[in-house]
């Protein structure tokens, strides 16, 4: 199978400052992240051994933190719902995640992956972990936005989050992982930033139903698109997400891999058909760069948002 790798090399203007500014760590360096846009076939030791091949592809690629799509283990199941593949579930740590931290430590880079974790019988999760360079379980993220629309009936399967938005310290700088539907909402996105992330990976599973691809198609694309973008330029960070490719079922997962820099500016992306790895650059004097000229965050009039925490203004 050929593999298309994209690399896009960024030269950014910016100085670097001798002060810390909005939890950005002093005097950081740039690395390179890398996502994953793969396809995912009906056996999931198959995808478990696609994903860690990939890992070693883009580790010796240059990347210092990598990141695999949404479920990648297996095909994306809650396109039907059926108790039979609750099976399918794992507890954290358990196999995929032992199999990521082996391959984290031998590496030494950084992982995020995806799991469909089982926390007990009857609760389970679409988890994000993050397994850092020495193969310890640097933490997770359960899935807080849960869809329930047709061919995406996630709530017959995951119960909604419990762990916050954090982020995560990894030897790059911190980072945060929200999981596909949650790219919708900016209010996951504020949060993980304040929480000190300086890049918000999205692993996800998206596509288009096949009625809807050719008059939606296009716009449903862009929707997701400018919504992370959005996400990026409203907080000052980097926005990567990672999405699958290939037709299973009634889905046609529309690929479209993308990092955003901390204006919005699409640094690089994938095709919406073909299996590559999609390298980066993050550059935290970029962050920096961008907030002291856009300070977003230092106008928030934090004073009057209580509302936000209402379903609706009645």
């Amino acid at each position: 199978m050929n593999i298309s790798c994209t690399v896009v090399n960024i030269r950014f203007s910016a100085t670097r400052f001798a002060v810390p500014f909005y939890n950005i760590p002093l005097m950081a360096e740039p690395f390179t992240i890398a996502l994953i846009q793969m396809r995912c076939s009906a056996e999931p030791a198959a995808n478990l051994a696609r994903g860690l091949e990939r890992i070693g592809e883009a580790a010796r690629g240059g990347a210092r933190i990598i990141c695999l799509p949404e479920l990648f283990r297996t095909q994306y199941f809650p396109q039907r719902e059926d108790a039979a593949l609750f099976d399918l579930a794992e507890p954290v740590p358990g196999p995929t995640t032992e199999a990521l931290a082996a391959a984290a430590r031998a590496l030494a880079v950084t992982i995020v992956g995806s799991v469909f974790e089982r926390r007990s019988a009857g609760v389970y999760h679409n988890t994000a972990v993050v397994l850092a360079a020495d193969g310890s379980l640097a933490g997770r993220y359960r899935k807080m936005h849960i869809p329930d629309d047709p061919l995406y009936y996630e709530k017959f399967y995951f119960t909604p989050g419990d762990l916050g938005y954090p982020a995560f310290d990894t030897p790059c700088g911190r980072i945060g992982a929200l999981i596909c539907w949650d790219q919708w909402y900016p209010e996951a996105a504020r949060l993980t930033a304040l929480g000190g992330a300086q890049v918000i990976f999205y692993p996800t599973a998206i596509g288009w139903h096949a009625a809807e691809k050719e008059a939606e198609g296009r716009t449903q694309h862009e929707a997701w698109r400018t919504m992370q973008r959005a996400h990026a330029i409203a907080n000052g960070v980097y926005v990567a997400a990672v999405n699958r490719v290939g037709v299973e079922g009634g889905l046609e997962f529309f690929g479209a891999s993308f990092v955003a820099d901390p204006f919005g500016v699409v640094l690089a992306e994938a095709s919406h058909d073909r299996e590559e790895i999609l390298y980066a650059p993050c550059d935290p004097a970029r962050i920096e760069e961008v907030r002291r000229n856009w300070p977003f965050l230092r106008d928030r009039r934090i004073d009057t948002y209580s509302g936000l925490a209402s379903r609706l203004i009645d």
